[in-house]
């Protein structure tokens, strides 16, 4: 009889999908709300996008006890910054800090993959997109989770982001407007829930522009 050893692992995945487009003047941040584990679904309705500032948001898929320290180191960091600074973190300030908080914890990472979306200085839309270990670039548009296997070629092919090796650089935002980006965040979700049994129940969209924050919802399938 072979021998049977107890394994325990200090990370789990808990699925779900995140997708962020940035625009000439708005970001759309989704994810759904769907925490499993195996094939147990632990809750339908759990949020996995936190506003970190007036114009950031995060959204964050992996293991979400991870994310919930990582959420929670982001915010005291950015409670310091506004007692020095008196101001709120601009969006790329906020992308750096993320940076050097995974970085931070490389030998034993957050296992948490995040996409940061928001407006920068100028009021253009921006999305940063991370590995587990803070290597991040800014980008038009980008989707972390279960679901990003499905969704980045659907994006690839509806929005074609220009090579970063072209000169001289061009913007990386989307040409779409606002209500054809949010169109086609749905069409997205709707999508990979089909195939990704880690995605669903409901779909939570977040809308930054120059007039605030808006959040939309839409059911996704449930089974």
């Amino acid at each position: 009889m072979t021998k049977q050893q107890a394994n325990w692992s200090p990370y789990d995945n808990n699925g779900g999908t995140c997708v962020a487009v940035a625009g000439a003047d708005y970001c759309v941040i989704a994810a759904d709300t769907r925490m499993s584990t195996g094939y147990n679904i632990l809750t339908r309705d759990y949020s996995k996008i936190i506003k970190l500032s007036d114009k950031c948001v995060m959204a964050s898929s992996g293991f979400q006890a991870d994310v919930r320290a990582l959420q929670k180191v982001l915010a005291s960091r950015h409670l310091i910054y506004q007692h020095q600074h008196n101001k709120q973190m601009s969006c790329p300030a906020m992308g750096q800090l993320l940076s050097n908080t995974l970085y931070y914890k490389r030998f034993f990472p957050y296992y948490s993959f995040n996409v940061l979306g928001g407006l920068d200085n100028e009021g253009k839309g921006c999305v940063f997109t991370y590995d587990a270990v803070g290597s991040y670039e800014r980008v038009g548009y980008s989707s972390q989770g279960s679901g990003s296997t499905l969704i980045m070629p659907f994006l690839d092919n509806q929005l074609k982001s220009p090579s970063p090796l072209l000169l001289p650089a061009k913007d990386a935002v989307t040409p779409l407007s606002e209500s054809e980006a949010i169109d086609l965040v749905k069409t997205c979700f709707a999508s990979a829930t089909e195939r990704d049994i880690y995605t669903g129940d409901k779909l939570e969209i977040v809308v930054l522009n120059a007039d605030g924050i808006r959040r939309e919802e839409m059911d996704l399938r449930k089974d």
